[in-house]
């Protein structure tokens, strides 16, 4: 089994780790319905991306 040769310091193993980060998704309003949906994506409420119906509504 390996062993390390140098003990990683906090600060490098900080380092490393400063990207893991939770963020918000990127909600944008819908141009049909005006909910929010993912950016490209099609919209769960209406069923439309890029002005076209694309999957029918469930209502």
């Amino acid at each position: 089994m390996a062993n390390l040769t140098n003990k990683t310091s906090r600060s490098n193993r900080d380092k490393r780790r400063t990207h893991w980060v939770v963020k918000a998704p990127n909600l944008i309003e819908c141009s049909h319905c005006h909910a929010f949906r993912l950016s490209h994506r099609v919209c769960p409420a209406c069923g439309y991306y890029n002005g076209k119906q694309v999957i029918k509504s469930k209502e």
